[in-house]
C-alpha cells in the first residue's frame, strides 16, 4: 500500500499544468456505449478512476486503444446481458452513468447499485425519477438496477435538487429518445457543459447545458466524434491553494479562470495576489493570511471538492473562519488528522470552526476520501518535520503523479510502495 513521505516545510513555487478532469473524463468514457462508432478522447488523465472505468467498459464490450497521447473507445462487441456487476461497480460510484447510455442505446441495463462512500451516502434516486420519466420501467432487485425501454421518449422533468452524475445521465439517456426532453434543476458544473459539447460532436441536439435547463431534442443514431477533456479545476486548484498556504508562487498553465472564478475570488480575499491571463494563472502568497468564511454550494459556488484544502488554508491565517459543508454530509474526516498536526479545529455538524494561525507539524495522518488526502499532503507540505501520509490510493483516484508535480514545485515528497503484510 503506498504512502507519501514529505518533508517540510518548502515552499511551492514553479510552473504546473492541470490533467484533464476526471470528473469529466468519466462520463465522457460512459458516452462511448451510445455509439456502434470510435469515440476519440484526448487529455484523458492517468488516474485509477479511469482504469476503473475502463474495466467495467471493457465488461460491456468497449474496446479501448491508447495512440498518440489520445484514447479511442469503440464497442465492438457488446454484452448482450448489458450488465454492471457489483465487483466493477462498488469501488466507484460515478460507474453508475453507464445505465443512461446502456438503457438508451440497447433497451435494457442491469447495474449494481453502487452503495455509499466515506463522504456520505449519495443516492441515485435523481438518476432514476429521471429516466422513469422518460418512460423506462425501472426496478430494484437484490442490489441492482433493472431498467428497460423499447425506445425512450422526451418528456419534462425537474429534479429535486442539482446533480452532476444525475443530470449527465439523464441528460445522455436522452438524446437517443423520440422527441424532446426538458429538464430542469440541472447541475451547472463545467464538467456537464463538457459533456454535452462532446455529445453534440457525436450528432446529439443539446443545448442550455451550464443552465438550469437543458433541453435535448432526440435523435435516431449518434456518430464518431474526437473530444479534448477540459483541465481539471480541483486538481489545479489544489496547487494554487498550495501556493497561498506555502507563501508560494505558483502558475498554473492551460486552466480556465472562468472555471476557478469561485476560487480565485476567495483567495483574493484571503490576502493571495492572483493574475489571469489567457494563458495561465498565477497566484502568489507572500503575506499574512486571513481567515475568512465559506459555504460549499453548487457551480458556480465554492466547490465542495475544495472544501478539504481549504480547510488547510485557513490552519494557517490569522482569525477564526466558519467552514458549512452544504453538499455532502461527513466530509470533515480530514479535520481529525489536521489535528494531528497541530490545527485547532471544531467540528459541529455541517459546521467546522478553523482557529488559527497554527503551526503545523509533520505527523503520521490517514487519508479517508480523494479530496481529504491531498488536504493532508498539502499541509504536510506546509508543515515543519516529516509527514507520512497512508492510503494514498484515495489521492490515485483524482490525481495524476501528483508527488511528480510537487516535486516540480520544490516539495520534498516521494512515493512509498509498502508491501501489503
Amino acid at each position: 500500500m503506498d504512502k507519501f513521505h514529505i518533508v517540510g516545510p518548502t515552499r511551492l513555487a514553479g510552473r504546473v499544468r492541470a490533467s484533464g478532469a476526471k470528473n469529466a473524463a468519466l462520463p465522457a468514457l460512459t458516452a462511448s456505449l451510445l455509439t456502434d462508432a470510435p469515440l476519440t478522447l484526448r487529455r484523458v488523465p492517468h488516474v485509477r478512476d479511469i482504469r476503473t472505468l475502463q474495466k467495467l467498459l471493457d465488461h460491456l464490450g468497449v474496446v479501448t486503444e491508447e495512440t498518440g497521447g489520445a484514447l479511442i473507445l469503440r464497442r465492438e462487441r457488446p454484452n448482450p446481458e448489458h450488465d454492471a456487476p457489483y465487483d466493477l461497480v462498488r469501488t466507484m460510484r460515478a460507474s453508475v452513468l453507464v445505465l443512461g447510455p446502456l438503457l438508451a442505446k440497447e433497451g435494457h441495463a442491469r447495474v449494481s447499485l453502487p452503495g455509499g462512500c466515506a463522504i456520505g451516502v449519495r443516492p441515485i434516486d435523481q438518476h432514476l425519477k429521471g429516466l422513469t420519466a422518460l418512460g423506462a420501467d425501472v426496478q430494484l432487485t437484490h442490489g441492482y438496477v433493472e431498467a428497460t425501454a423499447a425506445r425512450l421518449v422526451g418528456a419534462r422533468f425537474r429534479f429535486d435538487m442539482p446533480t452532476v452524475t444525475g443530470t449527465e445521465n439523464v441528460m445522455m439517456a436522452a438524446t437517443l429518445a423520440r422527441g424532446t426532453t426538458v429538464l430542469e434543476c440541472c447541475a451547472c458544473e463545467p464538467e456537464v457543459v463538457d459533456l454535452a459539447n462532446l455529445l453534440n460532436a457525436m450528432g446529439a441536439h443539446v443545448s442550455g447545458a451550464g443552465t438550469e435547463t437543458i433541453v435535448v431534442d432526440g435523435v435516431e443514431s449518434l456518430g464518431a466524434a474526437e473530444h479534448a477533456i477540459i483541465p481539471d479545476r480541483i486538481e489545479g486548484g489544489t496547487y494554487l491553494i498550495g501556493a497561498v498556504l506555502t507563501r508560494g508562487d505558483v502558475t498554473l498553465e492551460g486552466a480556465s479562470a472562468a472555471d476557478l472564478a469561485p476560487l480565485l475570488d476567495k483567495l483574493a480575499e484571503v490576502g493571495a495576489s492572483v493574475e489571469v491571463s489567457a494563458e495561465d494563472i498565477r497566484v502568489q502568497g507572500a503575506g499574512d493570511i486571513q481567515s475568512l468564511d465559506l459555504e460549499t454550494s453548487p457551480h458556480p459556488g465554492f466547490p465542495t471538492d475544495l472544501q478539504a484544502q481549504y480547510m488547510a488554508l485557513m490552519t494557517r491565517a490569522d482569525g477564526v473562519a466558519t467552514i458549512s459543508e452544504t453538499v455532502f454530509e461527513n466530509r470533515f474526516q480530514h479535520a481529525p488528522e489536521l489535528a494531528r498536526m497541530g490545527a485547532d479545529i471544531r467540528v459541529d455538524g455541517g459546521r467546522a470552526r478553523v482557529y488559527g494561525p497554527k503551526p503545523l507539524t509533520g505527523a503520521g495522518v490517514m487519508a479517508t476520501d480523494l479530496r481529504a488526502s491531498a488536504c493532508l499532503v498539502l499541509a504536510g507540505v506546509a508543515a515543519q518535520g516529516e509527514t507520512v501520509v497512508d492510503r494514498i490510493y484515495h489521492l490515485d483516484r483524482g490525481y495524476e503523479g501528483m508527488e511528480l508535480k510537487l516535486q516540480k514545485l520544490g516539495a520534498r515528497v516521494a512515493r512509498w510502495s509498502v508491501p501489503m503484510s
